[in-house]
């Protein structure tokens, strides 16, 4: 049997994505640039996507920019911004439990002469409205924060955030990296108070390669990538017409039957949870003290650190059985370092080494949670046995 459960890292693509997909790049492959027939039958693609993916925000089709993925978008609204409001200020807050596509850029725009707050996080992966507002001042153009940390599934208070930061000054923009929340929640950038928010298409059911940019149309920005002018002068390059349509159905079919799917996620999630705190000695990271079954966190993510064995010998341990599970962000687990996330949170420091990710999906079946528990309960005495040893 085979249990799939890293869906956090990318997603099975659902097959109506991959039918359109193949029909784009066989039969209707020109090039949306094109003037001939072929070109507008790609343009129609590319227009549907945009309306199908502006109606699930309740935003316009012109406010919608696709990119390479997730790493682009936030890339294009940290550096593009910044550029594009230097004068303004140089000052700019983000979380210490970002992802990297913000963290790095964040670091690069330091080297740029931009002065970066970060900031922290409580127990269980949320940042403090007081510190945020502490932390603003009229120099700031820009505060990033992410709606769900891919690696503990901590949700942080985005619309109170986006009401606070108008509040206090009105042209400071607000960038949500949403590359976890969208599919997972239900997002409206103009009610929340969001300027930018980046999406990707492999973690909601579609292709790999594409994503899309939420830019509020009243957002100064500049482009990253200069050519040919493509996209109203901010992402030039030929677009990526099958991607950016397997993206939009995925986020359609997500989107129709969203209820539901969130309700057995939940279910799922709180399931595995009650089954893998029989494990002696386990800590779940990230859960409201309040709620233990889960809810207030994504419904999809289960960080799990098993004292006594190390992260990559569970990995591998559990791979030899047919279970696919992660260390932390996909992102980062080919050059093993010591998880940010957890350390902004304050696991110890002999479980940051020790710590695995679950991560549930549509497809997530009962019987694949049991017998990855079923194999935890019998792989991990043993383990911590030879460890000892």
């Amino acid at each position: 049997m085979e249990a799939y459960l890293d869906n956090s890292a990318t997603t099975r693509v659902f097959p109506q994505v991959a039918e359109l997909m193949t029909k784009i790049m066989c039969e209707d492959y020109g090039n949306p640039s094109s003037l001939h027939m072929k070109g507008v039958q790609a343009e129609n693609y590319l227009r549907h996507a945009k309306e199908t993916l502006a109606k699930i925000l309740k935003v316009t089709e012109k406010e919608i920019f696709f990119t390479s993925g997730g790493t682009e978008s936030d890339n294009m609204a940290l550096i593009g911004c910044a550029f594009a409001n230097g004068r303004r200020g140089r000052h700019i807050i983000t979380t210490q439990i970002e992802h990297p596509a913000v963290l790095k850029t964040c670091a690069y725009l330091e080297t740029m002469g931009f002065r970066v707050t970060y900031l922290p996080v409580n127990a269980w992966g949320q940042i403090s409205l007081d510190d945020l507002k502490k932390a603003m001042t009229p120099e700031t153009i820009l505060v990033s924060v992410m709606y769900i940390n891919n690696e503990i599934g901590s949700i942080q208070p985005i619309e109170l955030a986006g009401a606070m930061i108008k509040q206090i000054n009105p042209h400071t923009l607000f960038h949500v990296d949403a590359v976890q929340g969208f599919g997972k929640a239900r997002i409206y950038p103009k009610r929340m108070g969001v300027d930018l928010m980046s999406a990707s298409g492999h973690k909601i059911h579609g292709p790999k390669g594409i994503g899309f940019l939420y830019i509020g149309e009243k957002v100064k920005i500049q482009p990253i990538i200069y050519g040919g002018g493509q996209q109203m002068n901010l992402r030039s390059g030929t677009d990526n017409v099958p991607g950016a349509a397997g993206m939009a159905k995925a986020a359609e079919l997500l989107y129709e039957h969203y209820e539901s799917d969130m309700k057995n996620l939940y279910y799922y999630k709180k399931y595995f949870l009650d089954h893998v705190r029989r494990i002696e000695g386990i800590r779940i990271n990230g859960l409201l003290p309040e709620k233990p079954d889960g809810e207030g966190t994504a419904p999809h993510i289960v960080s799990v650190s098993v004292p006594g064995v190390r992260s990559e010998v569970l990995l591998h341990a559990l791979e030899d059985r047919g279970i696919y599970v992660s260390a932390g962000s996909a992102c980062a687990a080919r050059k093993p370092q010591p998880s940010a996330t957890l350390k902004a949170i304050g696991v110890d420091r002999m479980l940051l080494e020790s710590t695995i990710r679950f991560s549930f999906s549509v497809y997530t079946t009962k019987e694949e949670l049991d017998y990855t528990l079923r194999e935890m309960y019998d792989k991990i005495p043993m383990l911590r046995r030879y460890t000892r040893h």
